[in-house]
């Protein structure tokens, strides 16, 4: 695989991404446009990688189910009898005929409506119609325990679901350590088991027409905030944030000192109880790499995530949480949920332009991946040389 993508980008340009941030240049063209690297780009990073498809809190129910394509890769997300939220390829493992098509509940078995296979909730194949002939459902050569569906590594973190297409990626809680670690210093265990997201004002799609690493590349860094969002600016001023890098290489993204949530009338969300008082003040802002953005308030949490249709769109769903359920249900928080809603709504609307720009202008061959500030642009080189990195491993 390593001579493949050497064969489509020349070595040079992947390894002077990793040069110091005065050196180096950005992604090349090849990364964003279409073509064979798109392919390589799957695997390596959407297959190898944990990466998000959803929230469990989509599927609320046992037999709740929704299916999901992940670059192609048709998937199943179902929440089982037991209440624990399962992957699964979405083919049938008798002619590969595509089992969910839109979500749904079901009863108590997944039927395949060509010949009528059926699976329970875990993946096990419990019915095969007229196997061994007519109303001969079995055949003493057949081993139904080794014809389920596919399972798919599945973690589950603040409502997440990330999965690990190719079962080859260290252990979630190994992966997300760094930044747990990190977040440790804001708020608690018991805080995060608080998250509830609301039935109204908690969820918006936007559709870029650009390549999901732009999202990325913007998320991370504020030095664009003066010029793109002039009302964010005009109380969370770029000289109040600083930068955040992960090691070992996961994550990105930024933090601000002057968190300070404007809403009518002064009104407040309850707080994180076990939130460190002396970070009240504190927001981040981070990419946890490849398609996730997450920020932390001590008011509410939200995951921003990235569902990539193809080079060049991008589907991004913010998904907004708070702290228990008077906050996320109650009809005395509405007002308040709708306004942050907005608020939101409006900062990542504004990005749309920049990150649809960006698509457009690689279609240069005179870009050469750009330069970096040396100062402002820390994040988003991290985030390029993680990709450039695992492109080349």
């Amino acid at each position: 695989m390593n001579n493949e993508i050497f064969n489509l980008i020349d070595k040079h340009k992947l390894d002077v991404v990793s040069e110091s941030i005065e050196k180096a240049h950005g992604l090349p063209n090849e990364c964003y446009l279409n073509g064979p690297y798109t392919k390589i780009e799957r695997k390596k990073i959407f297959e190898d990688k944990w990466v998000t498809i959803g929230v469990a809190s989509s599927v609320p129910n046992p037999g709740d189910t929704r299916p999901f394509d992940l670059l192609g890769i048709p998937l199943i997300i179902i929440r089982d009898k037991n209440n624990k939220v399962r992957v699964f390829h979405n083919v049938c493992s008798h002619r590969g005929y595509k089992l969910i098509h839109e979500k749904c509940t079901l009863k108590n078995i997944l039927r395949c409506p060509y010949h009528s296979w059926s699976y329970d909730f875990e993946g096990n194949l419990v019915a095969t119609p007229h196997l061994g002939g007519l109303n001969e459902h079995d055949h003493k050569e057949f081993d139904k325990s080794k014809s389920g569906l596919k399972e798919v590594k599945t973690a589950i973190w603040l409502d997440l679901i990330m999965v690990n297409i190719s079962n080859n990626e260290i252990p979630f809680k190994e992966y997300i350590k760094p930044l747990e670690e990190r977040w440790s210093n804001f708020w608690t265990e018991e805080d995060k088991a608080m998250i509830c997201r609301p039935k109204d004002f908690g969820y918006f799609l936007l559709e870029a027409k650009c390549n999901w690493k732009f999202a990325i590349e913007n998320y991370c860094e504020s030095y664009h905030l003066p010029f793109v969002h002039p009302g964010l600016n005009s109380y969370s001023k770029i000289d109040d944030h600083y930068h955040i890098q992960g090691l070992p290489n996961r994550f990105a993204g930024q933090g601000t000192l002057v968190y300070d949530p404007r809403f009518e009338n002064d009104g407040q969300f309850p707080n994180f109880p076990g939130w460190n008082k002396e970070k009240e003040k504190h927001a981040e802002y981070v990419a946890l790499f490849p398609n996730v953005m997450l920020g932390i308030h001590k008011d509410h949490y939200y995951a921003y995530w990235l569902e990539p249709v193809n080079h060049a769109y991008t589907k991004e769903h913010m998904e907004i949480y708070y702290v228990g359920e008077e906050a996320a249900l109650s009809d005395k928080y509405k007002l308040l949920r709708e306004q942050n809603f907005n608020q939101w709504h409006n900062i990542q609307s504004e990005d749309l332009m920049i990150i649809e720009g960006m698509q457009e202008g690689r279609k240069s061959p005179a870009y050469n991946g750009g330069n970096f500030s040396p100062v402002l642009d820390n994040p988003t080189h991290h985030f390029n040389k993680w990709v450039a990195t695992t492109l080349c491993k």
